[in-house]
């Protein structure tokens, strides 16, 4: 499963999005670490490895709700054509 770990200090969350076993608990070891997201800075951070969440969802992980909404609200950037 793929989905958020909390981080950071009291009443300052900042969040890893982590591929990690669903049976586990929330900021248990994860396998890896695919993301990064700070909704308390503004504008809020979030910072995702496209290529390594695609690889994930490939290989049967699901997203969480959340994590699918910062998908879709971030996707992944186009690469330029190559002029030849």
């Amino acid at each position: 499963m793929i989905r958020l770990a909390r981080f950071g200090a009291k009443k300052k969350p900042s969040y890893r999005l982590v591929v990690i076993d669903k049976v586990r608990a929330r900021n248990s070891r994860s396998v890896e670490v695919v993301g990064f997201y700070n909704p308390v800075s503004q504008p809020p951070v979030v910072n995702l490895k496209h290529e390594r969440i695609e690889y994930w969802v490939k290989n049967g992980a699901q997203p969480s709700d959340t994590v699918s909404r910062l998908m879709k609200n971030n996707p992944a950037p186009v690469p330029e054509p190559v002029s030849a």
